[in-house]
């Protein structure tokens, strides 16, 4: 029998790649998107709304999945979006928002969807983190806030839910092409004293996109969680992503230095 898989932001990015992907192999998707009545048609998988912002949307958000399948096996939080710009810059509401969204929401969507779960007493929870929250980079302080307090709160979640039968996954993908960074938000006033990190910074950015990997690989490591029965908690994708890890953990600052190193080139 199929499973059945709810996927947030399943309109474009990592999302559309893992449900186009789960759908192809067999699974049963049901995707959310803030605006589905934009690319419904067009995909084919069962798009319905969901706005991680709104506690309405997500309160009836059991309702309405219950609607389209008796049961779920599988949560893939994806949703949410990127505040790129100097800590200082970035004006504390837009900081909150990033939190709010992807932090918040997140939390949120799982909540709803637990009882169910605890019900059953069975099913996966598996969460697209960033490697920037496991290593924080310059211009990403919000975003890499927001990352490391989802890997901090699914960390001791999947304790508490280990005795129903309820697993918890990480997926936490490196650089790749997506549109990530076209979506972002950023600041608009700026100090004048960080105008030359900011070239920097902007110029490390440029050659981290243009030597990004393919997404697809994202999707493919989320369907391995998805078949695996116990997956790993923390699974890393992308180059170079676990030396990058293990300088984090055994010699951080020479991680540090290499980052420097790249912005005063």
């Amino acid at each position: 029998m199929s499973k059945n898989i709810l996927i947030t932001g399943a309109s474009s990015g990592f999302g559309l790649l893992i449900a186009n992907e789960l759908h192809r192999k067999g699974y049963n998707v049901i995707g959310t998107s803030r605006n589905p009545e934009k690319y419904a048609s067009k995909l084919p998988f069962k798009l319905i709304s969901l706005d991680l912002d709104s506690e309405e949307s997500i309160n009836s958000l059991p309702n309405r999945v219950f609607t389209e399948v008796n049961k779920l096996d599988i949560l893939i939080n994806n949703a949410g979006f990127l505040v790129s710009g100097i800590a200082e810059e970035t004006p504390i509401e837009l900081g909150r928002k990033q939190l709010e969204t992807n932090f918040w929401g997140t939390i949120k969507v799982t909540n709803a969807m637990l009882p169910h779960f605890r019900k059953q007493k069975s099913g996966k929870i598996i969460t697209v983190g960033s490697i920037i929250g496991l290593v924080a980079f310059p211009n990403a302080a919000y975003y890499a806030a927001s990352k490391h307090a989802l890997e901090g709160y699914f960390k001791a979640l999947r304790y508490e839910l280990d005795g129903f039968n309820i697993n918890v996954a990480m997926i936490e993908p490196a650089a790749f092409k997506t549109s990530i960074l076209d979506n972002s938000s950023s600041p608009t006033n700026k100090i004048e004293d960080y105008n030359s990190l900011r070239n920097k910074i902007e110029k490390f950015t440029n050659d981290l996109v243009d030597k990004a990997e393919d997404p697809a690989m994202v999707a493919e490591k989320v369907l391995k969680v998805v078949q695996t029965a116990k997956p790993k908690f923390r699974n890393i994708v992308g180059k170079g992503t676990s030396v990058l890890i293990n300088l984090q953990h055994f010699a951080y600052g020479v991680l540090e230095k290499n980052v420097l190193k790249q912005l005063n080139k």
